[in-house]
């Protein structure tokens, strides 16, 4: 299992809403340099009750190659109801 610090990043977004990948792998580098145990993709920062079930698993599958292995990262599926909760789960 996780040990460690685990940390739930935000998802940075440009003047458009979308998601800004640049931000996105500064922000995941920086983990990586600071000995960050884990990192929670989409997870309890308030970005999933903003995102639709796309843009959610979008977040995470980016979140996953810009890390590319060097820190494990954990797919945040928590939503506001338990029905999409799940469905995210299991989309992942």
């Amino acid at each position: 299992m996780f040990t460690g610090s685990i940390v739930a990043i935000v998802t940075p977004m440009d003047e458009k809403g979308n998601v800004c990948r640049a931000s996105l792998k500064k922000l995941i580098d920086y983990h990586v340099a600071s000995g960050t145990s884990a990192i929670v993709s989409v997870g309890t920062t308030g970005e999933s009750a903003t995102l639709n079930h796309d843009e959610h698993a979008d977040v995470v599958m980016m979140t996953l190659e810009l890390a590319d292995g060097r820190i494990p990262v954990i797919a945040g599926t928590g939503a506001n109801a338990t029905a999409e909760a799940i469905s995210l789960t299991q989309r992942f």
